[in-house]
C-alpha cells in the first residue's frame, strides 16, 4: 500500500509539472499578438489569461478529461504497471516541454501527452488496452484515440480557416473607417484576451485532471474514472501558476516570427482560436492552444497578403508539430521501460 501512495504522490506531482509547463507555453501563444501588437502591456496581457485560465475549469463539464483519461485502459491492471505508465506520459510531455521552451519553439502539450499515453500504454498494457475508436469511427462517431487525434489535428485547420475568414471579414467591414476605430480594436482586444485565456483553461487544465483520475483508478482509490473536486482545483491552479510565468522566447517567435503583427490581426487570431477551442471543449475533444493560435493567426496573414507571411518559419513551426506525437511516443515507451525496471 506504502509503494501505491509513493506512485500516487509522484503521478501528483508530476502533473503539478505538466500543467505548470503547459500554461507556461499556452500564455505566451497567448498574449504574443496582443504584445506584437502594442495593443497591451505584457504584464497587463497575461494578468488577463491568468484569471481567465483559472476561473474556467470550474465553469465546464469534464468531458474533455473522460476523452483523454479512458483512450487507454488501465483498470484492471496492477497499480505499478498503471503508475509507470502514467509517470511515463507525464515525463514525456514535460520534457518535450521544456526542450521546445528551451528552443523557443511553440509546440503542443496536448500532442506530447497523448503522444506520451499511447507510447507508454503500446509498451505497458498492448494494443488490446488502447481504445482506437475504429469501430466507433465506423458507426459514424469519434471516440478514443480518433477522438483525440480528431481535436489535435482537424482544430489548427479550423483554426486557419477561422482566422482566414475572420480576418477577410473585418477589412471588409472596417473599409473606410476611420482611425478612431483604434480604440474599440483596444476595448475588444481585452475581451479577445479573456475569452481565449478561458477558453485555454476549459480545455488544457482537463487534461491533467484525467491523468490523476487514471492514476486514482488503478490504485484503487476510487471505483471507476471521476474526477474529485481537489483534483480540479490543483489542476486550475498549476495550470495557472504557468500562465503567470509565460515563456518569452516562445513570445518573440510567435508575435515577431512570423509577419508583422497590427491590432486587427491580434484580435482576429485571437476570436478564431477561442471559438475553435470553445467548441472542442463543448465536444469534449482536446485541442493544442499552441496549434491552434498560431494557425489562426496563419490564416489572418494569408488573408491579407500571403507573400508577407514568413512561410519558412511557419512551415518549420508545422514539421515539428508533426514530429511531436512520434517523439513522445517513443519517449513515453522509453520512460515506461525504465520505471518498470526500476520498480519491477
Amino acid at each position: 500500500m506504502e509503494s501505491v501512495t509513493v506512485l500516487l504522490v509522484v503521478v501528483v506531482i508530476m502533473v503539478v509539472l505538466f500543467d505548470f509547463t503547459n500554461g507556461f507555453h499556452d500564455a505566451a501563444d497567448m498574449v504574443a499578438t496582443a504584445i506584437a501588437s502594442r495593443a497591451m502591456r505584457p504584464a497587463v496581457a497575461i494578468a488577463i489569461v491568468t484569471v481567465f485560465t483559472f476561473i474556467a475549469p470550474f465553469s465546464v463539464g469534464l468531458a474533455v478529461a473522460d476523452t483523454v483519461g479512458t483512450f487507454v485502459d488501465i483498470s484492471d491492471v496492477s497499480p505499478m504497471v498503471g503508475g509507470s505508465l502514467v509517470i511515463a506520459a507525464l515525463g514525456a510531455a514535460v520534457s518535450y516541454n521544456l526542450a521546445t521552451w528551451r528552443l523557443g519553439f511553440p509546440s503542443s502539450s496536448s500532442n506530447s501527452l497523448a503522444g506520451g499515453l499511447v507510447g507508454a500504454g503500446l509498451y505497458a498494457v498492448g494494443a488490446g488496452h488502447i481504445n482506437w475508436g475504429l469501430a466507433a469511427l465506423q458507426a459514424g462517431s469519434l471516440d478514443g484515440v480518433m477522438k483525440v487525434v480528431a481535436g489535435l489535428f482537424v482544430s489548427p485547420l479550423l483554426g486557419f480557416a477561422l482566422g482566414f475568414v475572420v480576418m477577410k471579414l473585418l477589412f471588409h467591414l472596417l473599409q473606410g473607417a476611420r482611425s478612431s476605430v483604434r480604440r474599440v480594436f483596444v476595448a475588444s482586444q481585452y475581451l479577445s484576451v479573456a475569452w481565449l485565456g478561458f477558453s485555454h483553461g476549459a480545455n488544457d487544465a482537463q487534461k491533467g485532471m484525467a491523468v490523476i483520475a487514471m492514476m486514482l483508478l488503478a490504485s484503487g482509490v476510487t471505483p471507476g474514472f471521476t474526477v474529485p473536486t481537489w483534483v480540479i482545483l490543483l489542476c486550475a491552479s498549476s495550470i495557472t501558476v504557468g500562465t503567470m510565468f509565460g515563456g518569452w522566447k516562445i513570445i518573440k517567435t510567435l508575435g515577431f516570427g512570423l509577419f508583422r503583427v497590427k491590432l486587427i490581426h491580434s484580435v482576429a487570431s485571437q476570436v478564431g482560436a477561442a471559438a475553435v477551442n470553445s467548441l472542442a471543449t463543448a465536444l469534449g475533444a482536446p485541442t493544442s492552444t499552441t496549434q491552434v493560435v498560431t494557425a489562426s493567426l496563419l490564416g489572418n496573414g494569408a488573408a491579407e497578403k500571403p507573400s508577407h507571411v514568413r512561410w519558412r518559419t511557419a512551415a518549420g513551426i508545422v514539421a515539428g508539430w508533426w514530429f511531436n506525437v512520434p517523439s513522445s511516443m517513443l519517449l513515453g515507451a522509453w520512460y515506461c521501460w525504465l520505471c518498470l525496471k526500476l520498480w519491477g
